[in-house]
Formats: structure tokens, sequence, C-alpha cells
């Protein structure tokens, strides 16, 4: 009777045992296994490696893992997204932070060896930050309607960041709505394009909101419009393009926007896990604060909704670029 009762319990014990071992086994299955790796297809120090480095900070705390950032740049970001599509084993843990970069890229390298929307999983998108059409104090132009009827009969010019940035192909844009006549003239980067806006060495510029606001509420720049939606609590009495409407205005909506994608065999449990933290993060005053910072509004859209954005910037950027002639 003991030995029965001394081999029941072994069994009993046992199988709590394996039951254990077979928790604690789902429990280490549970996604993260490993760090994460977050890719800025851009050098340290602009907006996409510092805005990068606060989200990494922030989904670290939430996530009690290790978030690592990584700068690999290039090409307008199509080196560092070009080695996410690519995948391999790290490719469970690796995000990407695109920008309008991932879809003026798709228009204008032709050669890319990667599809800027079937190959990825779109996660959140995290800010939305204006570009700013503004001139030198010095300009006689007053609004927007202004300066479009005298760039319909003179040349003018408009200074921007690089080739395919958003603040290029936002000129590019206005541009082809309003039959202008404006000449690019291209930078290496914002921080050499404003000192020629600044005194008045080129005409007009589509800068990036940041940019610009200390100069506009010194004075020392004129804001004409801004280019989103609606119009920005940081410059509430500037009109948007959109408002304005005449010469197809109407059809000039546009930011620069910042969110977070992944190979498209992240795994189902990787999106779920990792849209709810970012969520979380976005709820957090430091990251509230930081946007507002950048003159910035928090992403409104993930998943599906950020996929169909996507969609639809890349059309858009490709009907301009061929327009614009612009090809890399």
């Amino acid at each position: 009777m003991n030995k029965f009762l001394s081999t029941t319990c072994l069994a009993a014990c046992s199988g709590v045992l394996i039951l254990g071992m077979t928790v604690s086994s789902a429990s280490a299955n549970e996604w993260p296994t490993d760090d994460i790796r977050l890719v800025v297809p851009y050098a340290p120090g602009g907006t996409t490696d510092v805005l990068s480095r606060r989200v990494a900070d922030l989904l670290q705390q939430e996530l009690d893992t290790n978030v690592i950032v990584e700068n690999r740049p290039g090409a307008g970001s199509t080196v560092g997204t070009g080695r996410l599509a690519r995948g391999g084993r790290d490719a469970g843990h690796t995000i990407l932070m695109a920008s309008p970069g991932h879809t003026i890229g798709a228009a204008i390298y032709p050669d890319l060896s990667y599809d800027p929307v079937e190959d990825f999983v779109f996660l959140q998108n995290m800010i939305d930050i204006p570009n700013v059409m503004v001139v030198p104090a010095s300009s006689p132009y007053e609004s927007v309607i202004e300066f479009v009827e005298a760039a319909q009969e003179e040349n003018m010019t408009f200074s921007h960041s690089g080739v395919g940035s958003s603040i290029h192909m936002s000129g590019e844009l206005f541009k082809t709505l309003t039959d202008t006549n404006m000449t690019a003239v291209p930078f290496a980067g914002s921080g050499a394009a404003l000192p020629a806006l600044l005194g008045g060495d080129v005409d007009v510029s589509f800068e990036n909101m940041p940019t610009v606001l200390s100069h506009i509420r010194s004075g020392d720049l004129r804001a004409l419009a801004v280019t989103s939606a609606e119009r920005s609590e940081y410059l509430p009495d500037v009109p948007t393009l959109a408002e304005i409407g005449e010469h197809n205005l109407d059809q000039f909506i546009t930011t620069a926007w910042f969110g977070l994608i992944a190979h498209n065999s992240f795994s189902e449990e990787a999106q779920s896990v990792m849209q709810e933290a970012l969520a979380k993060v976005m709820e957090r005053e430091e990251f509230l604060d930081f946007a507002e910072q950048l003159g910035a509004e928090p992403g409104q859209v993930s998943g599906e909704e950020f996929k169909q954005f996507i969609i639809a910037e890349v059309e858009r950027w490709d009907g301009v670029a061929q327009q614009a002639g612009i090809s890399q």
C-alpha cells in the first residue's frame, strides 16, 4: 500500500514538474526573446535619429528589454531599408524608423531591390511634422497667391536639403500644382540651406517646422502657409495651402511623417506586442513633450491604415517625380 502511494505520488509530482516546465517554456517563448534593434536609415543627429532614440528609451521601459539604435544611412534611407527588406535571422527583432524617404525613394530610385509596401509590415505612425512655406523677411510677397502670381511670370528659386527630401518634393509638388516657374537649389542638409534662405539668396522654401519655427517667431522669416491638412497649433494664424485652395492648392496636403515598420516576416505576436507598447509610449508625457518641441502632432494611423497611407504616398510621389523628371 505504501509502495502504491509512493508510486502515485511520484507520478503526480512528475506531472506537476512537467507542467511547470511546459509553462516555463511557454513563457520563455513570448516575444521579445532577444534585444530589439531599431534601425535609423539616416546619419546621427537629424530628426529621425533624435526621435528614434527618444522612442527607444521609452520602448525599452515598456517592454523591459534592450532597444538598441543602429544608424545605417545612405541613398535617401534606401540602404538601411534595403537591408531590413532582405530579412535574415534577426528580422524578428528588428524595426526601422521610416519617414517620407521610404515612399519618395520608391519614386526616384527605379532599381530598388525591395517593394516599399509588400516587403514590410507597418506598425505605427509616431509623429507628423508640417512643412512650412517660408520666404525671407525681405521678400515682397505677403501671401501665397502673391507668390504664385509672381512665379507664373518670372523664375523663382527654392532651397531644399537634398534630392528626394520631403522639403524638395514639397517644392516640386507646389511647382506642379500651380504651374509656376521654380528652380530647385539643393544644399547638403537644412543646416546649410537655412542661411541662404535667411539671406535672401533663394526666394522660398518648404522647410520642416522645427528648422524654421524660431526664425518665424523672431521675424527673420515670413510663413505664408503650412502643408498639413489642418492649421498648426504652433502657427495658428498661418493658413494651410489646402485652405487657400486656388491654383490647385486644395490638393496640397503633406507632412514629414515618421513611423515604425518591420520586415514582413515579423510575427503577429510581435506586431501585437509592439503596437500595444507603442500606444503606451505615445501616451507618455515625455513623448508628448518631445513632439511639442518639434512642432509635431502624434501619429494617428497604425497597421492596415498605416499601410494604406504608404500606398497612397508612393503613388503620389511617383507622379510628382515623373512630372519633375527626378530619378537617381
